[in-house]
């Protein structure tokens, strides 16, 4: 007698039947699939043994159920991604989840080098500086209208410029007759003495500090002989052409103040009234 031949499985015969040898014995297409195939993530059919079977993330497809989910696409040879469970060919997900360049227009790749700012997104070699052309990259910029620029650029085009040096002020300045000066341009031109928060005055418009513009342009009090500077709510009394404090506007004789008296010119001095009567 001739020994039998069963499936493992079902217990028939397999003379003269196609069948699969496995390791616990062998089975017949039928009993094999049932027993060792996937199921199909896709279709939910028995991938059989005779079909090409594609296996990502735990899952697995008949290779005509690998696909686009959204253009159907086969993914068996081409690159994909995975949004949120579902397959995506490289085109549908650029176009779902990609952002377009704000300067050419075309699709950001994922994965590529790209900028952001504001809301909008460019290629790293799109984000060029307005002014010169330049990518900014990872470059510092400002931006202005729509546009951005290097900060080189920026100062050139739109920073104030110094009115004495000319160059451009990037940080603070101080402002003169209208105009802006750097803190360390604004200087006396007597001394050269830094001016910003002192108090000054100019002449021909020149700044000057008080001191050099006593020395140089104030009249002189004809008592103390020390300049007489109206900065700052300074009074000042003039004879002729003589000019004294108003402190300094006093009797030579008994020192009272003149300043709103009645006074007597006696030579190069004021004499009071009482004094001028009593002769010398």
């Amino acid at each position: 007698m001739s020994e039998s031949f069963d499936c493992a499985k079902c217990s028939e015969s397999l003379y003269g039947r196609k069948y699969i040898q496995t390791d616990s014995g062998p089975y017949c297409v039928p009993c094999y699939d049932n027993t060792f195939a996937n199921t199909c993530a896709e279709c939910q059919q028995l991938i059989g043994h005779d079909s090409r079977e594609l296996f990502y993330e735990d899952r697995h497809f008949h290779e005509g159920c690998f696909r686009c989910c959204r253009c159907q696409r086969s993914l068996a040879d081409e690159p994909f991604t995975c949004q949120d469970s579902e397959l995506l060919c490289n085109d549908c997900y650029c176009s779902a989840f990609s952002s377009q360049c704000s300067a050419c227009g075309a699709t950001v790749m994922p994965g590529s080098r790209k900028l952001e700012y504001g809301g909008q997104t460019w290629h790293e070699h799109c984000f060029l500086c307005s002014g010169c052309e330049q990518p900014l990259g990872s470059r510092s910029f400002v931006p202005d209208k729509g546009a951005h620029y290097c900060v080189p650029c920026y100062e050139n085009k739109f920073a104030p410029r110094c009115a004495r040096c000319s160059k451009t002020l990037t940080q603070g300045g101080v402002t003169y007759r209208d105009q802006p000066w750097h803190r360390e341009c604004l200087v006396c031109t007597g001394c050269q003495t830094p001016l910003a928060g002192q108090q000054f005055t100019s002449r021909d418009e020149d700044p000057y500090c008080v001191a050099c513009f006593g020395e140089l342009f104030a009249p002189k009090c004809s008592s103390c002989k020390r300049p007489i500077v109206g900065l700052g709510g300074g009074k000042y009394v003039s004879f002729e052409d003589r000019h004294w404090h108003h402190n300094c506007f006093s009797c030579a004789r008994c020192s009272t103040s003149l300043v709103g008296q009645g006074f007597v010119p006696d030579g190069d001095q004021v004499l009071c009234q009482g004094c001028s009567q009593a002769g010398p």
